[in-house]
């Protein structure tokens, strides 16, 4: 089975490097050797540890006969789904780990692809093989909930952050020194990548379509040493979390900073390692553990699927071979979410001030579950955490910009949602 990998990056080295060195052991698996027979690069003269001819003539190696699938690592949206669509036109079969292309164009690629075999195992969480666990492992299962650690970057920079005592800007710049995050961060640390594998997983999990724009969508940028503190002394870490759940006949789709029971299985995922915890009906409580990036990791699930072309797995794109009653869920709207909220308040330290914050919440439908006020400073102005019993999202957003408003509050208020 021959291959072109388009786009020789740091994954199309290791998924060049794999197949050769392991091609005995991959045959013997699959049947038939799978032999890289070009690659394709945007620049001829940067140097690449890699054993393949390369060209960068893209249009000469997309007409080429003798190529059976085609592996899509360039990355971007528009211009590889301008790609990936002429090569299943053609009837041929492609792999790709780009997370980008399939947030906004799965399903579209899904009816291209028909009876075409097309594997993505590689876009969600690297090495963890859970598309093939949601698709397959899993499929005689109604999906309950997914809640994932789907960002290394953002979660080292959280770890980081509880473990060190560390700001955001100095976790950020070690991370970026360790080559963990990008000279410009902010789609990792923003969570849109997350939201992006999150609509991956769940057109498996629930069929619903859906692009990041019509989700909600937070990054961990505003997470302050004072958040740290109150998380340690209430037993919580903060995780960026990529959460799927099915409400009724809707389905609640969300990415953003939480506060996380320390006793839980996803709290003690560190680092740059993701985590994935799926709830079937059936089956229950799922967990995924592993490398959610890097070469070899995300290469090992490139190959995955060229393994599963070559056994002729003719597994639907998607998970679904025909409609079901599933595609009629739709999108929960975000300010319909209910969950427990937290609270961080810098206000004027003064007598009745309390009193005014806990009014104004219970007259916008909110009942505080707990209060702790940081030990004094300097400062005149004093720092307070609550905590919510279960509330509707557009309550606490609208209780928010009221307090924003307020005199006695002196910096804008900081809410953070806790998952337990």
């Amino acid at each position: 089975m021959n291959i072109a990998i388009l786009g020789v990056g740091t994954v199309g080295e290791a998924v060049a490097k794999i197949l050769l060195q392991n091609k005995k052991l991959i045959a013997a698996r699959c049947g038939e050797e799978i032999v890289p027979v070009i690659g394709v690069v945007r620049n001829l003269s940067k140097k690449r540890d890699v054993a393949i001819p390369l060209t960068d003539d893209i249009d000469s190696v997309l007409e080429r006969e003798d190529i059976d699938v085609f592996v899509e690592l360039m990355g971007g949206v528009e211009e590889p789904f301008r790609i990936v669509s002429k090569i299943l036109e053609r009837k041929k079969a492609v792999v790709t780990a780009n997370k980008a292309l399939l947030a906004y164009h799965r399903y579209a690629l899904q009816n291209l692809a028909q009876n075409t075999p097309f594997g993505f195992e590689a876009s969600v969480a690297g090495g963890i093989p859970i598309i093939r666990a949601l698709r397959e492992g899993l499929s005689a299962n109604h999906i309950l909930s997914i809640n994932g650690i789907l960002n290394g970057t953002s979660n080292y920079i959280l770890t980081s952050m509880m473990s060190k005592g560390s700001n955001f800007a100095d976790a950020l710049k070690k991370a970026q020194e360790l080559g963990y995050a990008e000279a410009d961060p902010t789609f990792d640390v923003g969570g849109f990548d997350a939201a992006h594998k999150l609509l991956i997983l769940a057109s498996i999990a629930y069929g619903v379509h859906g692009n990041p724009e019509d989700i909600l969508i937070e990054g961990i940028e505003g997470i302050t040493p004072e958040d740290i503190f109150f998380a340690n002394d209430f037993e919580y870490v903060i995780k960026l979390l990529a959460i799927a759940k099915k409400t009724g006949d809707k389905v609640e789709l969300r990415v953003h900073p939480a506060l996380v029971p320390k006793d839980k299985m996803i709290a003690k995922t560190d680092g740059v390692t993701n985590a994935v915890s799926v709830v079937g009906d059936a089956v229950g409580e799922t967990m995924f553990y592993g490398p959610g990036a890097g070469g070899p990791a995300t290469a090992s699930s490139v190959i995955s699927d060229l393994i599963d072309i070559a056994r002729d797995g003719k597994s639907p794109m998607l998970g679904y071979k025909a409609p079901f009653e599933i595609n009629a869920l739709g999108l929960l709207d975000p300010s319909e979410i209910c969950t427990k909220y937290y609270f961080r308040l810098r206000v004027e330290d003064k007598v009745g001030v309390l009193a005014k914050i806990t009014n104004l919440m219970s007259e916008n439908n909110l009942s505080i579950d707990s209060l702790l006020q940081k030990p004094k400073d300097e400062s005149p102005y004093a720092t307070l955490f609550f905590t919510t019993h279960t509330s509707v999202e557009k309550d606490v957003r609208r209780t928010m910009e009221i307090l924003q408003e307020q005199e006695f509050v002196k910096e804008k208020p900081f809410m953070m949602r806790i998952e337990e």
